[in-house]
Parts: C-alpha cells; sequence; structure tokens
C-alpha cells in the first residue's frame, strides 16, 4: 500500500504486477458484473464478502451486441483482492474465478484479511496498492508515481467509433464513457435502437442521429478532467431532447452546469446502498460504484435535488424541467441486483414520449 502497509497472501489469476487505486465492495454476490465493470478501470477491487468464487463464471450471452450477465467484455479491474477464493461451479459455469483472471491477464490475491484493509481504507481514505507476486517492497515503489485522479481512465474504456444496435426504427444516443450493458439491456428493452458514440464525440455528430433521447453513461476515473465533454453536454442540454444521465453522467451534468465534483474519502461501492426520493419521502436499494460526488450545497443552478444518499447527504440524484433532463449518481440497471430502482428507464421513456 502507498502508506508502507504490506499484506502477504496467496496469489491466483495472472503472474504479474498491477497497481491501482485500493478501493472495496460490500456486494455479498455478482463478482462477474463488479469485475467487468469500467468504471473500475484503474482500481484494484477488494471484496468483503469471505468467500469470492463460490459459482464460477458463465459463459457469455450475447443478444445484438449486447451482454445479459456481464457488464463489459473484458474484464476491468486492474487486481482483485478476496479473503478466500473458492473453486465454486453452477451448471451455466464456464470457468473458475482463477481460470477466468488467468485468461483475462489480471492478477488476484486471497488469504488477505479484506476486514482489516476495508477498515485501513475507511479511515485513512483511498490510496494508491501494488498487487505482486515474487517482488519485494522496495521494487515497487515506482509503481506509486501514476497518481489515479490525474490519468484519463475514460479513453481505455470508451469506444474508438459508433456502435450501433438495432432494436427499433428510433435512436436513443449513448455517450459511451465506459457504459455498463445492464443500461444498454434496459434501453434496448424501451425498443429504440442503441447508438454508442465515443466520449469526446462532438454536439453535431451526436444530433447527427437525430437521438429522440440521449444518455450520459457511468465511467471511470476524475470527471473534472473532462473539460471539453462538460462544454459538449452544456451545448446538448439546449436541446428539449430528453436527457438521462447516471454516475460519472451525473456528475458530469453537474459540471457542464458550473459545479466542480468532490473526491470522496472511500466512496460508494455496493449493491445494497439506500437512497431516498426527496419528492416523494420513499427510499430504494440500488447498487453503486463512485468515488467522487456532488454535495447536497453544491447542487447547480438550473437542477433541483431527486435522490439524496441518507448515510452522508451525498446527491444521488437532480432534474432539471428548463434541460428535460434526470440524472442519477448510482445505477438504475442494478445488475446484480437490486432492482428497485429500474422505474427510472420508465420515467426515461415517458420523457421520450411526451416529447415526441
Amino acid at each position: 500500500m502507498e502508506d508502507g502497509t504490506v499484506l502477504e497472501g496467496s496469489g491466483f489469476g495472472a503472474d504479474k504486477t498491477a497497481s491501482g487505486e485500493v478501493v472495496f465492495t460490500t456486494a455479498m454476490n455478482g463478482y462477474p458484473e463488479s469485475l467487468t465493470d469500467p468504471s473500475y478501470k484503474g482500481q484494484i477491487l477488494v471484496i468483503t464478502h469471505p468467500l469470492v468464487g463460490n459459482y464460477g463464471v458463465p459463459k457469455k450471452n450475447l443478444i445484438k451486441g449486447i451482454l445479459s450477465n456481464f457488464e463489459s467484455e473484458h474484464v476491468r479491474v486492474e487486481g482483485l483482492v478476496v479473503s478466500e477464493l473458492t473453486e465454486g461451479s453452477k451448471w451455466n459455469s464456464e470457468n473458475t474465478l482463477d481460470e477466468w483472471l488467468a485468461r483475462e491477464g489480471i492478477p488476484g490475491v486471497s488469504g488477505i484479511d479484506t476486514r482489516e484493509l476495508t477498515m485501513k481504507v475507511r479511515e485513512h481514505g483511498v490510496m494508491a496498492g501494488v498487487l505482486s507476486s515474487g517482488t519485494g517492497p522496495k521494487e515497487l515503489k515506482s509503481c506509486f508515481k501514476k497518481k489515479y485522479g490525474s490519468t484519463h481512465f475514460v479513453e481505455l474504456v470508451s469506444p474508438k467509433k459508433p456502435v450501433i444496435h438495432e432494436f427499433g426504427r428510433k435512436n436513443i444516443v449513448v455517450v459511451d464513457f465506459g457504459v455498463k450493458h445492464g443500461i444498454l439491456q434496459h434501453i434496448a428493452q424501451l425498443r429504440y435502437s442503441v447508438v454508442r458514440v465515443p466520449y469526446d464525440y462532438p454536439e453535431r455528430k451526436i444530433m447527427a442521429f437525430d437521438p429522440v433521447g440521449i444518455v450520459y453513461s457511468n465511467g471511470p476515473g476524475n470527471p473534472n478532467l473532462l473539460t471539453e465533454e462538460a462544454k459538449t453536454f452544456r451545448k446538448i442540454m439546449e436541446y428539449k431532447i430528453p436527457k438521462l444521465a447516471v454516475c460519472l453522467g451525473h456528475q458530469l451534468a453537474a459540471i457542464a452546469l458550473g459545479k466542480e465534483v468532490a473526491k470522496m474519502k472511500f466512496g460508494h461501492r455496493a449493491i445494497n446502498k439506500a437512497v431516498v426520493d426527496v419528492t416523494t419521502h420513499r427510499s430504494y436499494i440500488t447498487t453503486h460504484n463512485h468515488g467522487y460526488a456532488i454535495e447536497r450545497e453544491n447542487i447547480p443552478e438550473g437542477a433541483r435535488l431527486w435522490f439524496l444518499s441518507p448515510d452522508d447527504n451525498v446527491v444521488e440524484g437532480m432534474t432539471s424541467k428548463e434541460y428535460n433532463l434526470i440524472t442519477t449518481q448510482f445505477h438504475p440497471e442494478a445488475r446484480p441486483g437490486s432492482n428497485d430502482a429500474n422505474f427510472i428507464f420508465k420515467v426515461f421513456e415517458r420523457m421520450i414520449k411526451d416529447a415526441t
């Protein structure tokens, strides 16, 4: 760890050295979805649940280019830390977790006191770490020179050219900062074709697809680095086309409206995080994966608070009638669970129907 802490365990997966920001998730299941979430690019993931690998790794299920059981085509984390690796299996399992990570070139380590490690991150905040086999701590010090907050991870996970998934006659454009396939699947279920464009696509190229709706996706890294993309988002806001912004997209909406987004001490990463709808006072259990956030007192002009975290008052959603925009910091598609917030896509669908 960056602070000099050394934890020893048993390696699995790929035999290599990896570095990244050390973060933890309290999810008890869904490791195939978590490990393939592009928002984890640049990070070493610690899973706090003590047994990981119980049901193996399934074969990819692809429908018109969209995966129904993974969040992207490859493992996106830099490394994985678990307490106990299991050689589990299931009727649809194709590989063990060990075999899968080895094939994907991702190192892992088991036999770690993940409770101790999680408490360290909670107390001191996220920090850099190096996961390596057969290398001493002194030789790894150079790995800490690369800083997570100043690295442009989005360009590593965004497509280089448009990707079209045909499901209907009209288009919804997804500005892809590292979109989860669960989001694509929910949009496709609305019976619109999904057009994924690179994160840095200009306004005129986005609008050339004649979209009935625009989605700004989740993605990795520091949103404050995306200054040009925020300017493009600000231009897109002037169109009355319905817009949905998720996670990084939610943060980018605030930046586009003139606010900075703050780095959190250790972030929200789980599938059991509560959020409260401040307009109805109803609460929902949701999936989170974010290390940056908008604070309640920093809501931009032109937007209203929609969802709030009861744990730390982080803004979890905003609305704007002026810009025909809804945002969620949490993941409404919620793979692997819970499904409480799936209704967000229905809200987006109603916005589209009202506008056409």
